[in-house]
């Protein structure tokens, strides 16, 4: 739907922050639409077909997830500013999760969406720890939720509490591959956002996915009378007298709005006005998919819904030196959530995630990247299942496997146009989400909100702040 070339407000990037942004400012009678490169939604969390299957991107969990009636909470007011009701998402809470380390992931911590498991798995394990444990967690409560920081080291904030390295390791491990963009350290504010969103709330998940926020998103921003423009990117930005004075669209049509909001990334924004790149090292992802003719229970792995490995003595979270580093990653079951009434999923899937060089993958030929591809699936495979129970027979998770697939950083890049495949955008955030144009603003992961319900808090926050608080 295109109703001229004029608005009140222009969001580059139909991602979930910029959804939540637009629905949120439709409400309030801006005339607002949406600019999206791709033929489809979602950005980083949004989902494809192949082969007849639908397969999600992005998406392990919905983080941040608390039962129906508690209050105060990050998911609660999304839902509230949005206008959602809690129904609409679907979310099935995870059955339990875990981080797995050693060699053999002989050191475990079991966590699910009861903060009192995890506390009980330090005490038992790590009991001299208890005590700084239980002060950490004091501290995230009573940190506002924000995507402020000053850069703080969170590893620098915990070693004033615990000084055991394996359980310093086995807390942040979860929270690096669920939200840092920064090598073997997070900033403290993203520590307090991450460890709220994952440990004192927790998982959640629709049963179909992704798709169902997808749907529910679109179907708001279109009923408050937004406009979406897809397959219409935007090439760059005309800077005049400090504000950004126009957009010129792939097509060169110019766009004329009086307030713009950027979701695709402070390095990703600042192309658009001519800004050379920053020298930061960003982190990149591999991750394979397996689809089964069978539940993972069948297999044996009915009990995990995500496990976090590590087999090393420390956890390395930085870009590999070669192309993947499978020594520690996440695997995902999206079966194993507890979905209402006993519904499961048609087909069972096994997704493990690590860590990608997005040069080492970058310009390869055709071939070769085929090639590397199939070595690295089997590798990041056999890597992950060393943390889970042994099957019987030993290849019975091939005979049980329909379909696979796998993407690289170079795919993300692709598919979503983030500088070298970043999925958590720039190591160095901008919580106020200014730029230097005064009528331009950033929202999304590098405004400093994580996961998918920071990402559309993220959306909301930007636009109470900058837009409708003008």
């Amino acid at each position: 739907m295109n109703s001229g070339s004029q608005y009140d407000v222009a969001i580059i990037g139909a991602g979930l922050s910029g959804l939540a942004a637009g629905i949120r400012l439709a409400h309030f009678g801006k005339k607002v639409c949406i600019f999206e490169r791709h033929n489809a939604a979602g950005g980083l969390n949004s989902f494809y077909s192949l082969g007849g299957r639908k397969y999600d991107v992005g998406l392990h969990a919905v983080t941040n997830y608390v039962p129906a009636g508690v209050k105060g909470t990050p998911l609660g007011k999304i839902l509230r500013q949005l206008r959602i009701e809690r129904e609409e998402f679907e979310l099935c809470p995870q059955k339990g999760s875990r981080v797995a380390f050693g060699p053999k992931g002989e050191h475990v911590l079991k966590f699910n969406n009861d903060f009192t498991l995890l506390e009980s798995q330090v005490a038992a394990r790590f009991p001299t720890q208890a005590d700084g444990f239980r002060k950490i967690a004091k501290h995230v409560r009573e940190t506002p939720l924000s995507g402020d920081g000053d850069g703080s080291s969170a590893r620098a904030f915990i070693r004033q509490s615990i000084d055991d390295p394996l359980l310093e390791d086995m807390l942040l491990c979860p929270l690096m591959f669920y939200g840092s963009a920064r090598e073997d350290d997070m900033d403290l504010g993203q520590f307090s956002i991450m460890f709220r969103a994952l440990y004192l709330e927790g998982f959640a998940r629709p049963y179909e996915g992704v798709r169902v926020m997808m749907r529910v998103l679109l179907e708001k921003y279109r009923q408050a009378g937004g406009e979406r423009r897809m397959k219409c990117g935007v090439r760059s930005i005309v800077a005049k007298d400090g504000r950004a004075a126009a957009l010129i669209l792939d097509s060169g049509e110019e766009i004329v709005a009086s307030q713009v909001l950027s979701s695709i990334g402070i390095a990703e924004t600042g192309a658009l006005i001519g800004e050379r790149p920053p020298s930061e090292r960003t982190l990149g992802y591999v991750e394979t998919i397996s689809v089964l003719n069978r539940p993972p229970s069948a297999l044996g792995w009915g009990d995990d819904t995500i496990v976090f490995f590590n087999d090393s003595e420390r956890f390395t979270y930085r870009d590999p030196e070669g192309q993947v580093d499978a020594r520690s990653g996440i695997i995902c079951f999206p079966n194993n959530f507890q979905y209402e009434g006993g519904r499961e999923l048609p087909e069972g899937f096994f997704r493990v995630t690590c860590l990608a060089n997005f040069d080492a993958w970058s310009g390869l030929p055709q071939e070769t990247y085929a090639a590397d591809k199939l070595r690295w699936f089997d590798a990041i495979q056999e890597s992950a299942r060393r943390f889970l129970p042994p099957l019987d027979p030993p290849d019975l998770l091939a005979r049980a496997t329909v379909a696979t697939d796998m993407f690289t950083p170079t795919t993300v890049v692709k598919y979503t146009g983030h500088v070298r495949g970043a999925i958590y955008g720039s190591p160095v955030k901008n919580p106020g989400g200014r730029t230097e144009l005064s009528n331009l603003f950033l929202c999304g992961t590098d405004q400093g909100m994580l996961g998918i319900v920071g990402s559309m808090l993220s959306g909301i926050s930007m636009a109470n702040q900058h837009i409708l608080k003008a």
